[in-house]
Parts: C-alpha cells; sequence; structure tokens
C-alpha cells in the first residue's frame, strides 16, 4: 500500500559532529547518509571509551560553529573551513581551531575524519515540519528546525504531529523519477538535552525536552536506513510503502 505523504521542505547536512549545519536545495542519498554528513568530529584525547565524540552536550559552544566552504576532491561536499562564533575562519584542519575548540572544553582534542561517518543510531534523520511547530508551540519557544538537526523536514498533507510514529517499519520513497531514493525507517529518534539549546546563542532551555519526554514519551522524529540512493529536493514529494501484512 503507498500512500502520499507531503514534500521535501528542508535538506540539511552536518558535516562536523555538533557543529551547525548546512541546508541545501539538494543532496545525494548514499548508503551511508546524504553526502557529507557528519563526516568529521572532534574526539576527546582523554576518553577511552568507545565513544570519545565531543558534543554539544559536553560543549554547547559547538553548534555555533559554522562548516563552510566546499572540498569535492572525494566526491563529496566535505567544508573545508569553520566559521568560528567570533566570525573569524578557521581552516578546518588547522592548529588554531583545534585549540580553540580545546580551549572551550577545557581539555585536548583531536578532529577526525570517518569516511561512512560518525553518527550516534544511524545514518538518517527524518521529522515532520508539524511535530516541529507542535513541540515549539508546546513548549513556548521560537520555532526552529534547526534544534532537531535533522536531514530531511517532510511538510506533511495532514499536519499531525508525530505523525512519524505511524511510519514506523514502512519506506519513504522520495521524488517521483527512477531511480527514487529510498529509506527504510526503522526506529524512533529519543531525544537528548542538545534540543535544548539554541541554535543561535547556545543558551539552554530545559521546556523543549521536557515538552517531547511529557507528549511522545522523549521521541521526535525518526532514523531511517538507506534502501535505495540518489538524489532528493527540495519540494519532492515523499510516499509511505507500507506492507500490507504488517
Amino acid at each position: 500500500m503507498t500512500r502520499l505523504l507531503g514534500r521535501v521542505v528542508e535538506l540539511v547536512r552536518y558535516p562536523v559532529k555538533s557543529m551547525a549545519g548546512i541546508a541545501s536545495e539538494s543532496a545525494f542519498l548514499g548508503w551511508h547518509g546524504l553526502h557529507g554528513d557528519r563526516r568529521f568530529a572532534f574526539r576527546r584525547m582523554a576518553d577511552k571509551s568507545g565513544f570519545p565524540w565531543l558534543n554539544a552536550s559536553r560543549l554547547a559552544d559547538l553548534i555555533l560553529y559554522q562548516p563552510c566552504g566546499v572540498d569535492e576532491r572525494s566526491g563529496e561536499p566535505l567544508p573545508t573551513h569553520v566559521r568560528t562564533p567570533a566570525g573569524m575562519e578557521r581552516e578546518l584542519w588547522s592548529s588554531e581551531l583545534q585549540r580553540e575548540v580545546a580551549e572551550r572544553f577545557g581539555g585536548e582534542v583531536e578532529l577526525m575524519q570517518v569516511r561512512h561517518g560518525i553518527f550516534d543510531d544511524a545514518t538518517i534523520s527524518i521529522i515532520g515540519s508539524a511535530t516541529i511547530a507542535g513541540v515549539s508551540r508546546e513548549s513556548g519557544v521560537t520555532v526552529d528546525s534547526r534544534r532537531f538537526r535533522a536531514n530531511i523536514v517532510i511538510e506533511c498533507d495532514e499536519g499531525e504531529q508525530f505523525l512519524e510514529e505511524k511510519w514506523m517499519g514502512g519506506t519513504l520513497v522520495f521524488g517521483e523519477r527512477e531511480p527514487r531514493p529510498v529509506v527504510r525507517v526503522t526506529m524512533r529518534d529519543a531525544r537528548c538535552a542538545m534540543l535544548n539549546l539554541d541554535p543561535q546563542t547556545a543558551a539552554q532551555d530545559g521546556r523543549v525536552l521536557k515538552t517531547v519526554v511529557r507528549l511522545n514519551q522523549n521521541n521526535a522524529g525518526v532514523y531511517g536506513t538507506v534502501v535505495r540512493t540518489g538524489k532528493i529536493s527540495i519540494g519532492e514529494s515523499v510516499s509511505l510503502v507500507v506492507d500490507d501484512g504488517v
């Protein structure tokens, strides 16, 4: 059974883990998520755990750093520089940027690049614009999709918040022309304290996460696995395919 959901209204990649995202009119969806998404991260040198990456939960100011510039020699749109909160542009691999991040964090860090990306749970994250608007309204904060750090934002015809819950186990098909990119929805997006960070100032507001907990058991949006690769563009249709036997 196939049902038209709506259309794509935002496409965002986050080249450096926990830094600001880069919105685009189109993006290539590969086997490891959007090309150029979360390919870099700062590693906490003193951390010997299996997840040593520096994120905004440990250093909120990270979300104020803006990757910029494009290097496509690898076949992906990767940043060449990072604009700091003070407005200075530093080369991505520069000692100046590493030193500044280390000083803000209060510990030694090292920039790492991972070819297939550095993800918490899955390679692609998707959310409906109605969910963003609903959480914002209920929590009393200004609507800003950047808080939710999704790769794909869909404006659904139904306009129901947390509609993504009904997509579990189904597949999302993008566009009209073959071969159409396809994502299988595999799990709910359980939220963390990053949701409380204002993307513009890094100021924390606990009302946002508390609202998601109250309204939907801490879930907002979904994660997926890429089933078919291809280009996705703003304005393209999104359909949900559900196995009739499910």
